[in-house]
């Protein structure tokens, strides 16, 4: 994505995962915001139209946002600290996922296991190379290997996005490697 909508993109990311209040917008009980006025608020701090909408979508790396068939509606996939249902698909996980993080909260992790804080899931991914990169935005990168199969025949759910990131409630510490 071009540097220029980095900064939109972030901000699309606060209102659609954490606080449509920001710009005076809500969400529907499934994430989904009106398209037409989630351009009008963000316009009046930030260059956005429709054009340029598509582009952030089409072009994030992380695949973090979904139109509606006809985009008059989004919403991001995932991630979100405000109560939703973004209609997840339960899925079986492969027998291990990844969790990147900072090297600083590893002794908690330890203790605790891995919890959402303040999100709805915990964040897995399917690679390692991920999870490293996952974990250099929280410092020096420390990834735990997750024993997912062991934790399904367990009775615990896995969902997986529609943009790949595998989501758990949480993860006890028996099942971190």
């Amino acid at each position: 994505m071009a540097n220029d909508y980095r900064e939109t993109s972030k901000y699309i990311a606060l209102i659609l995962r954490h606080k449509p209040e920001t710009i005076g917008i809500k969400l529907d009980e499934h994430g989904w915001a009106d398209v037409s006025e989630l351009i009008s608020g963000i316009s009046k701090t930030h260059l956005i139209d429709m054009e340029i909408l598509e582009k952030i979508v089409s072009e994030d790396e992380k695949q973090r946002y979904s139109f509606n068939e006809d985009k008059t509606l989004i919403r991001a996939n995932q991630g979100h600290s405000i109560p939703v249902d973004v209609e997840l698909e339960e899925a079986e996980p492969p027998e291990i996922l990844y969790h990147g993080t900072g090297e600083k909260y590893v002794s908690s992790i330890d203790d605790q296991g891995l919890i959402p804080k303040s999100r709805l899931y915990v964040h897995l991914s399917k690679d390692i190379e991920t999870a490293v990169k996952v974990g250099q935005r929280h410092g020096k990168p420390v990834v735990y290997e997750v024993r997912s199969g062991d934790m399904n025949r367990a009775g615990y759910k896995f969902y997986i996005s529609v943009n790949g990131v595998w989501l758990t409630k949480s993860v006890p510490a028996e099942y971190l490697i």
